[in-house]
């Protein structure tokens, strides 16, 4: 399906889900946030008008009362509110600072993001903390959940999930409930499959922790790896 076989006003959600949120123009913008326009124009249509009124400019748009939205034909108070949400939205974005990543440089620290997660569990889980090329975290989540004594990885959900957040490097780790941190025959196989399948990818497997409540095995530090 093409962008001109769609309604007029499905067409800019389409625009932005195949071509991106920088290829959608104001007005399309502005029609998103409406969801459809009145009887005589298309929602681009009428979102061009309002525009157009405040020349364009997005500042002097929030300044427009619930009361000055509605007086366009085809905007109720819903969608006044709507326009007025997505604007308060964006001044309270530009407010804010942008959220530093934390980075990970060491074994502890990884074993610090982890322990809560992992050190009190009565059965085995295996996680994956997906990091970008300065090991700062993209991502981290429970990848496989398991029984008493061992948890199945499945070595294509890891690098599924690290293609989908564009990481270029994994720590991963399990615990070991019965509290032993010596890694089993199973948890050498599984760290060298992920390494392995890891350099088809060049997505760099940097550990793999064993926790207990209180303390930790790391294969780098280990020389495994």
């Amino acid at each position: 399906m093409n962008l001109k076989s769609l309604a007029e006003d499905d067409r800019p959600r389409e625009k932005f889900l195949l071509k991106g949120k920088s290829a959608v123009s104001d007005s399309e913008l502005l029609a998103i946030i409406m969801g459809s326009g009145n009887r005589d124009e298309s929602a681009v249509e009428l979102a061009r008008r309002i525009l157009n009124s405040v020349e364009n400019n997005w500042h002097r748009l929030s300044q427009l009362s619930i009361k000055d939205l509605t007086k366009f034909k085809g905007v109720g108070e819903a969608k006044a509110i709507s326009i007025a949400t997505a604007l308060e939205i964006g001044n309270r974005k530009s407010q804010q600072e942008v959220l530093e990543r934390q980075q990970i440089s060491s074994s502890k620290d990884a074993f610090e993001i982890l322990q809560p997660h992992l050190s009190d569990l009565q059965t085995e889980e295996f996680w994956a903390i997906f990091l970008n090329h300065q090991n700062k975290i993209l991502y981290k989540t429970c990848l496989f959940r398991g029984g008493i004594a061992s948890s199945v990885a499945d070595v294509r959900v890891v690098f599924k999930t690290a293609l989908e957040h564009f990481s270029t490097q994994i720590i991963v780790a399990h615990n070991h409930p019965a509290g032993s941190l010596k890694p089993s025959k199973e948890d050498i196989n599984i760290t060298q499959k992920i390494k392995d399948a890891g350099k088809l990818l060049d997505i760099d497997l940097l550990d793999h922790l064993i926790l207990t409540q209180n303390n930790y095995y790391s294969f780098k530090d280990e020389g495994i790896l």
